[in-house]
């Protein structure tokens, strides 16, 4: 079956970094499309960023310049780099995989809390 196991997570200071991991297994990792998701407390789960089978990327405009997601089709785990972090990117971050239009995983989410 699909799993998608995040980690990486944390409390760090604002203006400091995190990576997250995310590791896939159940599927043919290197022919889908990855994407990063999160959602703070008391607000709607929004889209991050997103990489295609190809590796190009896009981002969410409220951390672009700042996150780099990336894949490793050898490792089946797809990362988000994580830098000039904010006290507003705390939140529980997911990752996700759609395999068709009926078939929508997600992973149990990783904590970020940016604070000092």
């Amino acid at each position: 079956q699909v799993q998608l196991v995040e980690s990486g997570g944390g409390l760090v200071q604002p203006g400091g970094s995190l990576r997250l991991s995310c590791a896939a297994s159940g599927f043919t990792f290197s022919t889908y499309i990855m994407r990063w998701y999160r959602q703070a407390p008391g607000k709607e789960r929004e889209w991050v960023a997103v990489v295609s089978t190809g590796g190009n990327t896009n981002y969410a405009d409220s951390v672009k310049g700042r996150f780099t997601i990336s894949r490793d089709n050898a490792k089946n785990t797809v990362y988000l780099q994580m830098n000039s972090l904010k006290p507003e990117d705390t939140a529980v971050y997911y990752c996700n995989v759609r395999l068709n239009v009926a078939l929508n995983y997600w992973g149990q989410g990783t904590q970020v809390t940016v604070s000092s």
